[in-house]
């Protein structure tokens, strides 16, 4: 019996690489993507970064989390871990459950402290759902409340910002 991640039952899982350097080249090419995602789309400490609202974006809102956190913030690799994968629960929510065209993504920094902010047109709430051993969906907002300090819901007056903060100290 396979076990794995919700959601992908009956999908294989990558294998782990057994030399260092293919572990290396993984790296630079992740690196690479991140940057290049950066470059095109902005970079979401300076100003709001507005991705197109499809299931690929979620891809792309994890790499530039990735890059911010490790390489200008450079967080550890715990907290930059945990980071992309919220960030990728509220890109999956905002791109499967508003119907929005675009959402944003902000990331902020203080001391001590990661922001990060998923902006939709929708103003419907996002629910957090009790959570039982074998659901294969759902789980989202519950690892964002597992795995986060705080977070929560600012409506706006055409949509609302998903968020979630972290303790962040310095490597």
């Amino acid at each position: 019996m396979m076990v794995g991640m919700a959601g992908l039952e009956g999908v294989e899982q990558p294998r782990q690489r057994s030399s260092a350097s293919a572990g290396r080249w993984n790296t630079a090419t992740e690196d690479e993507q991140a940057f290049k995602a950066v470059e095109l789309y902005g970079n979401p400490t300076e100003d709001e970064v507005r991705l197109p609202s499809r299931p690929e974006s979620a891809a792309t809102a994890r790499r530039i989390t990735s890059c911010v956190m490790l390489r200008q913030w450079q967080l550890p690799p715990q907290t930059a871990e945990h980071g992309v994968l919220l960030v990728s629960e509220l890109v999956g929510n905002a791109v499967r459950h508003t119907g929005a065209r675009v959402f944003g993504l902000r990331m902020l920094r203080r001391r001590g402290w990661v922001r990060v902010e998923v902006r939709d047109p929708s103003r419907g709430l996002p629910c957090l759902m009790p959570v039982r051993e074998m659901d294969v969906s759902g789980r989202g907002l519950f690892l964002v409340d597992k795995l986060s300090d705080r977070w929560g819901v600012d409506l706006l007056p055409r949509g609302k910002t998903t968020w979630f903060e972290m303790r962040a100290s310095d490597r």
